[in-house]
């Protein structure tokens, strides 16, 4: 049995994971209205990260702040579970997911560049996908694998999957798993403004930029970009319960599959493969599942093929499509790319430890299209819930399902 023993986070809503939680749960959303020169104004969840708590000005040089908030993500998580010095070194194992690495210092290198003619030695040090896990590493003194993942969405999500499969398989003893992402920044807003994904500031109805990712609903324009990180210590259950560490939850079950029909747009077969698989692992049917949170990103069509795929996959048990509740969190912390698996999967953790399901948020008006029961109330208790999934679908095909189950 694999159990998650510490989390962390850097996020829209804080570094306190819990306190987090309690403000999804009142509904709380940390999307604003953003202008990143030149592009052209957004709605983004951004984090309020001080780096000189965890970086003195000499640790700093070469060190993007994806790198930055994956440090201090990963140190809250091994507080959490008060893990260090209880694992050899070489026992212990870093697990990153990554989607678009080090954006700030790339950026920075090509205005530098452009109007400077000097571009920073350490730019590639800085922006490289494998830094945030190789900064990690370091801090911790971790001297086993020390892995990235690149997926896009689903890259962190895949992470917190290879490193349960790692503790299975008796290669470690303690994971250090998650993500991080800081992607806004000016050429990387221009480059998904340009793809027509993003929310509409114009289009955001009387809520403002608050209310401008409505997964699900009718009037859905897209997702709004956040950034963060988020990462999870690992451990085998009897190990731990050895070192009298407080579990949350098992992660029961995950599943990976591909689409491989196309590099952006989902297939509803695809994501189905990888709940599927995550089920079968976790030896559940979709009867013990009571929660998920979705990928959900309000896109028009993904929204649409995620509801397609989560009723296909519980209508094969007759009605358990009625007794599944769901929510996408991102009307409310965004769209962390890379990170969102992580930070996805430890709402969804937190879910099952407390009992308490986080709101579809802004959805006024469901698309009929998206036939699911969503999670509508604010403060909703779920006294019976014993499981609940996570999933992240991704561009370029990957789908990753995370499945935990309460202790």
């Amino acid at each position: 049995m694999i159990v998650v023993t510490g989390i962390g986070v850097i996020s829209p809503h804080g570094d306190d994971a819990l306190a987090m939680f309690d403000a999804l749960m009142r509904g709380e959303s940390a999307v604003r209205e953003v202008l990143v020169e030149p592009a052209k104004p957004a709605a983004a969840a951004t984090a309020a990260f001080d780096a000189s708590r965890w970086f003195s000005k000499l640790q700093l040089a070469g060190v993007d702040r994806v790198s930055q908030m994956a440090v201090a993500a990963a140190e809250l998580a091994m507080r959490d579970a008060r893990a260090a010095g209880t694992v050899e070194a070489q026992r212990i194992g870093v697990y990153v997911g990554c989607g678009m690495g080090g954006a700030t210092a790339l950026d920075t290198a090509y205005r530098s560049g452009a109007q400077a003619g000097r571009v920073s030695p350490l730019t590639i040090p800085a922006f490289m996908p494998n830094a945030p896990a190789a900064h990690v590493a370091m801090r911790q003194g971790a001297t086993g694998p020390v892995l990235s993942y690149s997926m896009a969405c689903a890259s962190s999500s895949v992470a917190i999957a290879e490193a349960a499969k790692a503790l299975r398989a008796g290669e470690i003893d303690l994971a250090i798993a998650g993500g991080s992402e800081a992607v806004i920044v000016p050429g990387v807003m221009l480059a998904w403004q340009a793809m027509q994904t993003l929310a509409s500031v114009p289009s955001v109805p009387s809520g403002g930029a608050a209310s401008a990712c409505r997964p699900f609903a009718v009037d859905r324009s897209g997702f709004a970009l956040g950034e963060g990180a988020a990462f999870m210590v690992m451990e085998r259950a009897e190990p731990a319960r050895a070192r009298g560490a407080r579990a949350y939850v098992e992660l029961a079950g995950t599943g990976l599959s591909c689409d491989a029909t196309h590099l952006t747009k989902p297939d509803a077969g695809g994501q189905q493969r990888a709940m599927l698989a995550a089920l079968q692992q976790s030896r559940m049917t979709a009867y013990d599942v009571g929660y998920c949170n979705a990928h959900g990103t309000a896109t028009r069509i993904g929204d649409v093929v995620e509801s397609q795929a989560l009723r296909g996959v519980w209508g094969v048990w007759g009605d358990a499509a009625s007794q599944l509740l769901v929510s996408s969190t991102k009307s409310m912390h965004g769209h962390l790319l890379g990170a969102a698996g992580a930070l996805e999967a430890i709402v969804t953790l937190l879910a099952v430890h407390q009992r308490r399901l986080p709101p579809n948020a802004h959805c006024v008006d469901q698309d009929s299209e998206c036939a699911l029961n969503l999670v509508r109330d604010v403060g909703h208790e779920a006294p019976q819930l014993n499981a609940a999934m996570s999933n992240s679908f991704a561009f370029g095909g990957t789908n990753s399902v995370l499945v935990f189950r309460r202790l």
